[in-house]
């Protein structure tokens, strides 16, 4: 009795017509603003996209042109446009870690180094030799970069140099050249009435020359406590700036250039013993 209900309501539920579920289409004006959203929000990302690649160049304009960053000024003057060192017969009566005696060269065989000239007549005063101590000084405190620079003295007039000044500014360049050379290569038109004038002008700097041989500044030669440093500074910025192309030493000049001089075996003619 009991399987043939069981039969019975089988049969009936597979006679039960199949229930669907109907799900309504979306309106014409829901699809449209559905799309809307959609594109407004992908305008947004590419809008956002945008900003965050430009900002880097927007904000370097911005700090250039508007923000203007603190420039580091330097104590020495650049000389604009630089004047080529020249290719003029100087008399060497002294140079670096040498014992030779004096010689004729030319000036240009000074190229491939930083040098630090100072600039006088052979009778050196009282400031002069506070100038070349201090010379020396700058030239100590650049530490192991002082090998890429060279101490110059460039003695003009035909007074003889002290042999006393020439040992205490050993470990140098002490060169002469006529002066009529030297007031045209520092930039410096001079008559016979102006000479004298024109000299004082000469020995109120200190001179920087590279190592491409280009006179390119000038500090004040009234050298002391308080300047000294600001003259290093600067130099030390030059030199930073040219370590991946100047290397220590005279490498690429012909060997007689070559450092190797002498402050001892000097011509009397030059030199007066006191």
């Amino acid at each position: 009795m009991q399987n043939n209900n069981k039969t019975s309501n089988s049969k009936g539920d597979l006679d039960h017509p199949l229930s669907m579920t109907v799900y309504d289409l979306p309106s014409p004006q829901e699809m449209a603003n559905e799309d809307s959203k959609r594109t407004t929000k992908g305008r947004l990302l590419m809008i956002a996209v945008f900003l965050i690649c430009s900002a880097p160049v927007v904000l370097s304009y911005l700090t250039y042109y508007v923000i203007r960053p603190t420039t580091i000024k330097s104590y020495g003057e650049l000389i604009q446009p630089t004047r080529s060192i020249p290719d003029l017969e100087m008399l060497v009566l002294a140079r670096p870690n040498s014992e030779k005696s004096a010689s004729n060269e030319r000036l240009s065989s000074l190229k491939g180094q930083w040098l630090l000239m100072s600039v006088s007549s052979g009778i050196c005063d009282e400031a002069c030799e506070k100038r070349l101590y201090f010379q020396r000084q700058i030239h100590t405190a650049l530490g192991r970069e002082n090998d890429r620079v060279d101490r110059v003295w460039l003695v003009m007039g035909q007074e003889a140099v002290d042999l006393k000044q020439v040992k205490a500014f050993s470990n140098s360049w002490i060169i002469k050249v006529s002066d009529k050379d030297v007031f045209k290569w520092l930039g410096l038109q001079t008559t016979a009435k102006e000479k004298t004038a024109t000299e004082v002008n000469t020995q109120e700097f200190l001179y920087l020359v590279d190592p491409m041989g280009e006179l390119m500044m000038k500090f004040p030669s009234t050298v002391d406590l308080d300047t000294a440093p600001k003259i290093r500074r600067d130099i030390e910025r030059l030199l930073r700036a040219s370590e991946s192309w100047d290397l220590a030493g005279r490498n690429a000049l012909p060997a007689q250039s070559v450092p190797d001089n002498s402050a001892t075996d000097l011509p009397k003619s030059v030199i007066e013993k006191k």
